[in-house]
């Protein structure tokens, strides 16, 4: 929500490269995201209350690893200490700023890090809400 996170996904934003323009490791985080985040939206319609039970729990981790990692998954931390033996990389253009600069480069939707942060948490609350009604 800061000015800085701003001015560093805006940064961050002008040397990203979609999946298919990296390396093998960039393609395995960035299908990686991509699988997590489609477990996110959809993990909400398994059939068992195991599987139900264990969505209910990841959205809130997800959410709280992201606030206490200052808005940043713990997937580009990973990619950035394989890289370069740090949890942080300046050098990392998508630390923070996945789903953003997936929007932006990709699907050319125009958002802001705040947006992203509002959205990110809203959806998760809302999928998290539909889950725990169907384990109901």
């Amino acid at each position: 929500m800061t000015t800085e996170n701003d001015t560093k996904a805006g940064a961050a934003l002008a040397s990203a490269t979609p999946a298919l323009e990296r390396d093998v490791l960039g393609r395995v985080f960035f299908w990686l995201h991509f699988a997590v985040m489609l477990y996110i939206l959809t993990g909400w319609a398994a059939p068992g209350r195991a599987a139900l039970f264990f969505y209910e729990l990841f959205l809130p981790a997800v959410a709280a690893q992201w606030w206490f990692n200052r808005n940043s998954c713990v997937l580009n931390n990973l990619e950035s200490k394989i890289r370069t033996g740090s949890w942080r990389s300046p050098a990392n253009p998508e630390e923070g700023a996945w789903l953003l600069t997936l929007l932006q480069r990709w699907f050319g939707i125009p958002v802001t890090p705040f947006q992203i942060e509002v959205l990110t948490y809203a959806v998760l609350a809302f999928l998290w809400g539909v889950g725990l009604w169907r384990l109901s």
